[in-house]
């Protein structure tokens, strides 16, 4: 087997790199779109507690619904491809994102924003200076889980035409060739976990800085 995914990686070198470079474009877009949405999202829920139960069970409620079949709805009404399969995986990705963003700004203590208006700060620099940074860490937990989530389930876009390593996944299957679903699978796999190593360190620099542990 291992002799097969060796040969046809090198047969068809190319289009594994294209698949790899589809998949991380397509996660990253996701990433970035979720970040754009979910934070000032959850900043908002954060102040304003009775919007806050309306959004996250919106929200929630979309990602019960199973990520494949999301994507199958979308296709009557926005049709095949990548801009669909984005639509549905920041769906996924937002909840994460979202409600990191809520706790972590809900965490900040009253005393110490009571603190700073005290120092003279106004609202606008107490959010900056004070809440934006204290809740960033838990902000970076969020986006690292949302990270992860979306490298994995990338995987299902190539069932409507996204593209991305799924195509090896699902073709492997169809063909009943395990070495080339193993080289998809494989590949995100490796992705996911580089990406989740990363993101933990932002994640602990961002925390120490913060002076949240020893």
């Amino acid at each position: 087997m291992f002799s097969d995914l060796i040969q046809y990686y090198l047969e068809n070198t190319s289009k594994y790199w294209s698949y790899v470079a589809t998949h991380i474009t397509i996660s990253l877009v996701v990433t970035v779109f979720a970040i754009l949405i979910g934070i000032p999202l959850g900043i908002v829920c954060a102040k304003l507690p009775k919007l806050s139960g309306i959004i996250t069970g919106t929200v929630n409620a979309l990602r019960i619904i199973p990520s494949l079949a999301l994507m199958v709805l979308m296709v009557p009404l926005i049709g095949i491809g990548r801009f669909p399969a984005t639509i549905v995986l920041i769906i996924i990705t937002l909840p994460p994102i979202l409600i990191n963003t809520i706790t972590g700004f809900l965490s900040v203590k009253d005393s110490i924003r009571e603190t700073a208006i005290g120092m003279g700060m106004s609202a606008k620099q107490v959010f900056l200076e004070v809440e934006f940074p204290l809740a960033l860490p838990l902000i970076a937990a969020g986006i690292r889980t949302a990270v992860v989530e979306v490298v994995a389930t990338t995987a299902i876009a190539s069932y409507i035409g996204a593209g991305g390593l799924g195509v090896l996944v699902s073709s492997g299957i169809g063909y009943g060739r395990v070495f080339i679903t193993l080289l998809g699978g494989g590949s995100i796999a490796v992705i996911s976990i580089a990406a989740d190593l990363l993101l933990e360190g932002v994640q602990n620099i961002l925390t120490k800085r913060m002076g949240l542990v020893e």
